[in-house]
């Protein structure tokens, strides 16, 4: 730890949303990541369960409801020199909505992508949340 720098431990949660056989990725906006690729998702707000982590975070940042959240995998990583994150993917299917502007105006650019075809960058958690699918593995432990 660098001296006077607080750690942290972030518990958050990312969601691969499906519609049509596309997955709903957003253009970040945010703190880190700014430019990368994301799923909706973020952090667990304190007695928040996770599915309601991940509907709260579906409205807020594209405006769309989701139903039969499922877990994909659980990660723990540090990609940030002050902070772990332990991120808990899951997947889910759009019920309704149209994606629109994160109210916070962290994240943009909401569209539907085919698997095969993903932009670029991809925010990490949301890599290892489709490695997790792809593969089957759901268990990515500090690297």
């Amino acid at each position: 730890m660098i001296e006077g720098q607080r750690q942290k431990l972030k518990p958050c949660a990312g969601l691969m949303v499906f519609k049509d056989g596309k997955v709903l990725i957003g253009k970040r906006k945010g703190s880190h990541g700014s430019g990368e690729y994301s799923f909706p998702g973020g952090h667990l707000e304190y007695e928040e369960s996770f599915v309601e982590c991940l509907q709260r975070e579906a409205q807020e940042e594209a405006q769309i409801k989701v139903e039969n959240i499922k877990f994909l995998c659980l990660a723990n990583y540090s990609k940030h020199a002050d902070r772990q994150d332990i991120l808990v993917g899951m997947s889910a299917d759009w019920v309704n909505g149209e994606p629109g502007e994160d109210v916070m105006g962290k994240i943009g650019e909401w569209n539907w992508y085919s698997l095969d075809n993903l932009p670029k960058p991809l925010f990490y958690p949301t890599e290892i949340i489709i490695d997790s699918y792809k593969s089957g593995k759901n268990f990515y432990d500090k690297e």
